[in-house]
């Protein structure tokens, strides 16, 4: 299969980081994760700490999601706007941690709203939830949110508001592509030929 390389390129930095995460220890992490109180001192710590991982579960989770859905939306959007959705989303989700959370770090937030966006896209996609029951994903995600719903009132360590603000502006900006496409499709049927942009467009995202 044919993909671009922004997926693979972000679980590799993950890991990167993971690992001086683990050499260069607590300092490290902490000087780079998100802590409510810094966010209007140290405002990167809002893209910094969704490259942080608080174990190695915690990693291959998020790298096996990114994995799963990334490749998924970039196929279908392109790597730009992939690139947009993912770190807009995550900040966002980061940001609302910020009101929730005393600290909190990981990409959770990055890759519930990249799910947020492939629902509006690909309702209908088939996938096993948790590996055993078949369903398209708008169901899968109405599970997600109210699981993460749940979450709220039952403590658990998980960043259960980063995550619903994820899926949330993910299902947002998902809106806004799928009108964007459409507005578009309407301009093309309207045309009697293909123009450079057309066919750039077309190459680009094999959409017309």
């Amino acid at each position: 299969m044919k993909f671009r390389n922004i997926v693979i390129s972000l679980i590799a930095v993950n890991i990167i980081i993971f690992i001086l995460q683990m050499i260069l220890g607590i300092n490290f992490t902490e000087a780079f994760m998100l802590i409510s109180a810094d966010i209007f001192k140290r405002p990167w710590i809002l893209l910094t700490s969704m490259f942080l991982h608080g174990d190695l579960n915690h990693l291959l989770f998020n790298m096996y999601a990114l994995f799963l859905f990334g490749i998924l939306l970039e196929q279908k959007i392109g790597a730009k706007k992939f690139a947009f959705i993912y770190f807009l989303t995550g900040i966002i989700a980061a940001f609302m941690a910020g009101f929730f959370y005393p600290r909190a770090l990981g990409a959770s937030g990055a890759v519930m709203g990249i799910i947020g966006a492939l629902i509006i896209l690909m309702p209908n996609l088939r996938l096993l939830f948790l590996f055993a029951v078949p369903m398209p994903l708008w169901v899968a995600g109405i599970i997600w949110i109210l699981i993460d719903l749940l979450g709220i009132f039952v403590p658990s360590g998980i960043a259960n508001i980063a995550h619903l603000a994820g899926i949330g502006s993910g299902l947002l900006i998902g809106l806004y592509f799928k009108r964007q496409r459409k507005v578009y499709q309407k301009k093309f049927s309207s045309k009697t030929h293909m123009d450079t942009e057309d066919i750039e467009e077309y190459f680009k995202t094999g959409r017309i």
